[in-house]
């Protein structure tokens, strides 16, 4: 098969790889759609220590089935399928609590580190166990069900805070997951999203989205503004999508006392917080983690049209000229965000 190969830090090579081999409780998938995640980008330079080469990356795909393992009964050739970018074992206690994101064994697809490599998904073929996979409705294509991932982890991220009807809700950090979760939140119910961020143009696209307003989280009187729009309270839940101590501290500095602050961006390691402010409140900080098995959901909502994932695509583009995009990525060229390749 034709793969896209991280043969060294910084260095992506398309050419040939040897096919899967699939296990009795696994499948063959075709890949016809496969987005580059952030966290291959910044995996492509090492600095992650999470795609030691050689490896296969890519964990938000989708395809059409080939081949079955010989204790696969579900699934068929040519079924339409998504998959989990996390593949749990679902016997630990853990996976017997539902808790599949959190499995003691788990790997995660295109990733290689000290404990393990699993290939991933940019590749014509890519073997994924039964259990992670998902049906494609009918209404949905490939490109759109390559986002389900993304998609699922806000939606994990707001299911995990449980809105009420006419909550209001503050996200900090309006790059991709940040703009899912405002799209995500108005499905729930809220009555008010408010954007934060520093960049203009991402508020911008905030607004566009749903957020009914969008401040600049350095200025303090945006912090006025929420009190405004809450009646002096403060929002009943924030939700963090950077993972830096300014972008934190803004999220805690945004709810009402009890209120609830869902922890989603990790690129910082550690962060300051101002953990006296959490405490005479009485926040509530949850941290959240991929999915919890929210792709059924979420691919309702594609197929419904409840959220728009066509304006974060910025490219649709061969496999064969995945290494220019991942370059132009990594240099952060203007206006890209989802480049979906297609082998």
């Amino acid at each position: 098969m034709k793969a896209l190969t991280l043969t060294e830090y910084g260095k992506l090579v398309f050419g040939n790889a040897p096919d899967p081999r699939i296990e009795d409780n696994e499948v063959l998938v075709e890949v016809k759609a496969c987005g580059i995640c952030g966290s291959d980008v910044h995996g492509m330079d090492g600095s992650t220590g999470r795609r030691i080469p050689p490896v296969i990356m890519g964990h938000e795909a989708a395809g059409v089935i080939s081949k079955v393992g010989g204790r696969v009964t579900a699934w068929k050739p040519g079924d339409r399928v998504t998959f989990d970018s996390t593949i749990s074992c679902g016997e630990c206690w853990r996976c017997r609590r539902g808790e599949i994101n959190l499995c003691e064994r788990r790997r995660v697809l295109g990733v290689s580190c000290a404990d393990y490599r699993r290939h991933g998904a940019f590749a014509e073929l890519v073997a994924i166990p039964q259990h992670i996979l998902y049906r494609i409705p009918a209404e949905v294509a490939f490109h759109q069900a390559a986002m389900t991932e993304p998609l699922s982890v806000a939606f994990h991220a707001v299911r995990l805070a449980r809105p009420e009807v006419g909550d209001v809700a503050v996200v900090v950090g309006a790059g991709m997951i940040g703009l899912l979760l405002i799209q995500v939140l108005r499905a729930s119910g809220c009555s008010s999203v408010i954007a934060m961020d520093i960049d203009p143009e991402k508020l911008k696209r905030a607004g566009q989205l749903g957020a009914d307003l969008c401040l600049d989280s350095r200025h303090k009187e945006s912090f006025g503004r929420v009190l405004e729009r809450t009646e002096g309270r403060g929002a009943d839940i924030a939700f963090e999508a950077v993972g830096i101590t300014a972008a934190v501290g803004a999220a805690v500095d945004s709810v009402r006392m009890g209120g609830t602050v869902v922890l989603v961006g990790n690129l910082s390691p550690k962060i300051d917080m101002a953990l006296q402010s959490v405490v005479t409140r009485q926040v509530s900080l949850l941290g959240s983690c991929a999915s919890q098995g929210e792709y059924p959901a979420c691919l309702d909502l594609i197929a419904r049209g409840r959220v728009n994932l066509q304006s974060f695509i910025s490219a649709q583009a061969p496999l064969s000229e995945g290494a220019s995009w991942f370059d132009k990525l990594y240099r952060q060229e203007p206006g890209l965000m989802k480049v979906i390749l297609e082998p």
